[in-house]
């Protein structure tokens, strides 16, 4: 009981702060020592429960949101730092290094951490944290991505944020989770620089305003020459990590998380690693798969509607090209084109694009007829 007297001490002065900047009445405070003192007691049991960490840290964020609505509406003075600004939240993150001393194994409990102290604005906190979860847990690719992202929105470190990456992949090297976050990690950081160029109007742009974190991790990047920079926002960097992941990563698995990364993101380079990916695919043994003639197809098509007019002339051509591959492969990707043949033939779509479907189908089972008779 002696830990949980010396918490209890610990917290009188803050509380009087509370009460003397009429934010919390003393029958509230006592409420507040009360239930403290409830939660300290539970995580001295002999085997403490992660619960009793992670609900007592819950209180504190209540009590600590409470606090600054009370701040807001009363329009308390802060004429200078008292202890009560800053030990809900210091108390908050002393509750989980206490949790984590206990439960080290648990990569979940490692990333509330991280994120509470992200929420909080702990910057140099959030890194040494990050470095700890990794030292314990270098398997764990999801920590790595925290670290570099924030590496590169909150420090404006994007070198940092690479070598992050690149060090998770060495340990890591048939993640696909992270070998798609550090494609997506450069594909961001093109963003940002074409941002850049946009605002200094080297691309033909008006100048506009970005944001504070964007410049801090351009200007980190400016050793660059404009040439340089140029290739990097053509997707020079993205397609040669592209290029490294598929060779270390060879599987359908790989190929079909970078094109929904490519296709859900906003770049004006989109369609061009779209076009790059799908010709690795080609390269490779996987374009001859069932998945693979399936994610060619998808990629041929790209974002097109059926009620644009280019959707027509790709469709037949992407039905010729597969038709072709398939009559010389195996009845097993016939059974692959039949199913793209019977989406295609659908209802929803107009007469002219099912025409082109019927057509490929009367050709499909033309295919089959001769394999059969084979």
């Amino acid at each position: 009981m002696e830990r949980v007297e010396f918490e209890q001490e610990q917290i009188l002065a803050e509380l009087k702060d509370l009460e003397e900047k009429g934010l919390f009445s003393k029958s509230e405070t006592h409420s507040i020592m009360k239930q403290r003192r409830t939660f300290e007691t539970s995580l001295i049991r002999r085997i403490p429960l992660k619960a009793d960490f992670l609900r007592y840290a819950e209180y504190e964020m209540t009590l600590e949101a409470l606090r600054r609505k009370r701040v807001a509406r009363l329009k308390v003075a802060e004429k200078h730092t008292s202890i009560s600004d800053y030990s809900i939240v210091r108390r908050q993150f002393q509750i989980f290094e206490r949790a984590l001393r206990k439960f080290k194994g648990d990569v979940g409990l490692w990333v509330q951490y991280i994120e509470l102290a992200k929420k909080e604005g702990a910057r140099a906190l959030v890194g040494r944290i990050s470095a700890r979860a990794i030292q314990l847990h270098p398997t764990t690719p999801s920590l790595y991505i925290y670290a570099a992202n924030h590496e590169l929105r909150t420090n404006g470190s994007p070198a940092a944020g690479r070598a992050l990456l690149q060090r998770g992949i060495r340990l890591n090297k048939e993640s696909v989770l992270l070998w798609s976050e550090y494609v997506k990690f450069e594909l961001g950081f093109v963003e940002l620089l074409r941002r850049r160029w946009y605002v200094l109007g080297l691309n033909g742009g008006k100048e506009t305003q970005v944001e504070e974190e964007e410049e801090v991790a351009i200007r980190s990047e400016e050793k660059e020459s404009e040439e340089a920079q140029k290739e990097i926002m053509k997707g020079a960097i993205v397609k040669a990590i592209m290029a490294e992941a598929i060779k270390a990563i060879p599987n359908i698995e790989m190929m079909k998380s970078l094109y929904d990364l490519f296709s859900t993101c906003l770049s004006a380079i989109r369609d061009d690693l779209i076009r790059e990916l799908d010709g690795l695919l080609q390269k490779t043994h996987i374009a001859w798969t069932t998945e693979g003639i399936k994610l060619h197809a998808r990629m041929a098509l790209g974002e097109l509607r059926w009620t644009e007019e280019e959707f027509i002339d790709k469709l037949r051509k992407v039905n010729e090209e597969i038709l072709r591959v398939v009559m010389e492969r195996e009845e097993e990707l016939g059974e692959a084109y039949g199913d793209l043949i019977e989406i295609w033939c659908g209802g929803g779509v107009e007469q002219s694009i099912q025409s082109v479907a019927q057509s490929a189908r009367l050709a499909y089972h033309t295919g089959r007829e001769m394999w059969t008779n084979q």
